[in-house]
């Protein structure tokens, strides 16, 4: 892309720059602002209202500091194409903070596939990603716009820990599942910001269309995974001895974006051909899909304490009772306190509570020491291997951390990813050096165990 009508061009725009994470993503990306290794010399911040856009600037880079630096502040609504057309116009990279996406993300998406500007957000709502593919897919890709939802925690962190721990499992053993078990830790009580919990409401309260819009279209290839299938009930609470957690299984966006992934390599086993390759790239990202291994992919909520769990179980409870009518999802949304007994609340977490705040990210997965024995009607899994991610708090640190790291392989590797079209990160980012780029700021990949079981 090229800049239309000689406006000011930038290679990145943040959109909703403004917002609870929107802020925080803006300080994260001004640590690669001009540095001598980044792929970033321009970025642009794009809401609704300047003061605020101010605000936020001022914020990210530190209390009492001024003048602020040069950063073009410009005026966009989701609700107002022309003005969607105009920051597109302007950007070959939009970063979208503002959520929940089901409201607001459809316009955003569209306007990108349009221009042909490559499109990241930190969306974990899965009707609305499955229906920008469904609506926006054939018009990206003609366009050569990359649309990529989903570069956040904890969707991100379940792809590339599910990549992690499928390419631990070396011939002849075959991997069979991998649950994944996330444990939010923190040394002061932390709440959730609002938006999180409006986007989980209203997706729950939507699911109907999300079921709709699966039927209506093409059923999509599965891959053949060695051993039996997971059998496992929503409401069960569980406790993993060996990670020290109880947990329940988490209804979230992360199990269908890995099922995504694995359909799109089922279709295509060394992945999606590059803008322009070259011939060391194709070999590399050929390499890197061949050692995923498919498996069955589940996800948990842990917490060290079975009170911790029954939290989250009760918010399940209050969820299901009144997500159906109106009143009830006004319920749901005027209380948010109240109905998730304080996990969540307006006005969102503290500074303080976020930088105390982190994470573990537990992968077990089990198979087959030799897959082999599989086809002999040995079908119980005899090995097991532990691997983990952890990193800072999830939502303000480690989300913008991924987004900002996802954003920079944009920029400068652009050539050796995909060409357009609507795809999942896993698919995008996953042969990429993403895992090594987040290991240098702060987020670790570890294998903690391989046993029998």
């Amino acid at each position: 892309m090229q800049p239309i009508n000689n406006k000011p061009w930038y290679d990145v725009i943040i959109f909703g720059a403004s917002g609870f994470t929107g802020k925080y993503v803006v300080r994260e990306t001004l640590k690669f602002l001009n540095v001598q290794s980044s792929p970033l010399k321009s970025i642009a911040l794009v809401g609704r209202t300047q003061s605020k856009l101010s605000q936020a600037l001022q914020w990210a880079i530190g209390p009492n500091k001024s003048p602020l630096p040069d950063i073009p502040i410009l005026i966009a609504d989701a609700s107002n194409p022309s003005s969607l057309a105009a920051i597109c116009s302007q950007t070959s990279l939009l970063l979208n903070c503002v959520g929940p996406f089901r409201l607001h993300g459809d316009p955003v998406v569209a306007a990108c596939a349009a221009a042909g500007c490559d499109y990241l957000d930190i969306s974990g709502e899965p009707e609305f990603m499955e229906r920008m593919e469904a609506k926006y897919h054939d018009r990206a890709a003609e366009s050569g716009a990359l649309v990529v939802s989903a570069c956040g925690f904890d969707s991100m962190p379940a792809e590339l820990g599910f990549m992690f721990n499928s390419r631990q499992w070396m011939e002849p053993a075959m991997v069979n599942s991998v649950e994944a078990y996330v444990s939010l830790e923190t040394e002061k009580r932390i709440v959730g910001n609002f938006g999180t919990y409006e986007s989980a409401v209203l997706g729950v309260a939507n699911a109907k269309q999300l079921r709709e819009l699966r039927r209506s279209r093409p059923r999509k290839a599965r891959p053949p995974i060695p051993g039996p299938p997971l059998s496992k009930q929503v409401s069960t609470i569980e406790h993993q001895k060996k990670l020290g957690l109880w947990a329940v299984m988490l209804p979230s966006a992360d199990a269908t974006i890995v099922r995504r992934t694995l359909s799109t390599l089922t279709e295509k086993p060394a992945g999606l051909p590059a803008v322009n390759e070259s011939a060391d790239a194709v070999a590399k990202r050929k390499a890197f899909w061949s050692s995923v291994k498919p498996a069955h992919f589940g996800v948990n909520i842990g917490s060290k304490s079975l009170l911790g769990i029954l939290r989250f179980v009760i918010l399940g409870i209050f969820v299901a009772l009144l997500r159906n009518t109106g009143f009830g999802r006004w319920l749901l949304l005027t209380f948010p306190s109240i109905f998730s007994l304080g996990c969540f609340r307006k006005k969102g977490p503290s500074e303080e509570e976020v930088e105390r705040a982190s994470f573990k990210m537990w992968f077990v997965g089990k198979g087959f020491s030799n897959g082999s024995n599989t086809s002999q009607g040995n079908t119980k899994p005899d090995m097991e291997i532990i691997t983990r991610i952890s990193g800072p708090e999830v939502g303000y640190i480690t989300t913008p951390i991924i987004l900002v790291q996802c954003a920079l392989i944009v920029l400068s590797q652009r050539n050796n990813l995909p060409k357009g079209g609507v795809y999942t990160p896993g698919i995008v980012f996953g042969p990429t050096d993403l895992q090594e780029k987040l290991e240098k700021n702060g987020i670790s990949f570890d294998v903690i165990s391989k046993s029998g079981t």
